[in-house]
């Protein structure tokens, strides 16, 4: 795999539709991020869920997965502060900060290397792993449910290798029959799972996260049994 360190690029942007942009201009959380010099609306849910469970703290090492554009990068980096450290991790290049405590990489959470990759990077193994990871919508609903389960599971498969014991991870979900398993999975290698919504998910919307506190130790083995392939 290549590893690539992120200091200059800056990552293409999307043909959106007319009337999503429309609607997102009209919508609280997007005027707001842009009021407070974040790079997207999704800032909001990480730092509602962080106020409520205080499962980020000052200090805190976190590693943030499907970081692209950077409004979970910025409010985690809010959160931990100058003596923390932040690492974003996407397949897309993200445009970089100015802080010296936030590095962004390149990189596959599904290839085997990247866990590896991340630990060399990090001052010490993870106290949080944040997953805002998403698949490609396709719109048909079952599809685009397994695929965001599978993503999720890589996300745990690879927090649970680059976390400190007793660590916390905070994952995206989407509804649907795949999920029940997947918490059950989340509670074999953690000590507490809530399903959460954070104000600033939209109602309409089948999106949620999952906060897994306090991973076991036996889960930070690299030879630990994550049997997930019951769940697909």
């Amino acid at each position: 795999m290549t590893l690539h360190l992120q200091r200059n690029q800056t990552p293409e942007k999307a043909n959106l539709p007319k009337s999503w942009i429309r609607q997102r201009k009209r919508d609280y959380y997007y005027r707001k991020a842009k009021e407070e010099k974040f790079r997207s609306r999704a800032a909001y849910k990480l730092l509602q869920t962080v106020e409520k469970y205080k499962f980020i703290k000052s200090g805190d090492i976190v590693v943030d997965l499907g970081a692209a554009p950077g409004g979970w990068i910025q409010a985690a980096r809010k959160v931990v502060g100058e003596k923390g450290f932040v690492l974003g991790v996407d397949i897309k290049p993200i445009e970089p900060f100015e802080e010296e405590n936030i590095l962004t990489i390149i990189a596959d959470i599904t290839d085997p290397k990247t866990p590896e990759n991340i630990r060399n990077l990090l001052p010490r193994p993870a106290d949080v792993v944040i997953s805002d990871v998403s698949p490609k919508i396709s719109g048909i609903w079952e599809v685009d449910h397994a695929r965001q389960i599978d993503l999720a599971i890589n996300s745990m498969k690879l927090a649970c290798k680059v976390l400190k014991p007793k660590g916390n991870f905070f994952v995206k979900v989407f509804e649907g029959d795949l999920l029940k398993d997947f918490v059950d999975k989340l509670k074999e290698n953690f000590s507490a799972v809530k399903l959460v919504k954070p104000k600033a998910s939209r109602a309409r919307s089948s999106e949620m996260y999952i906060l897994a506190l306090g991973l076991k130790k036996q889960a930070t083995n690299s030879k630990a049994k994550l049997r997930t392939n019951n769940l697909m």
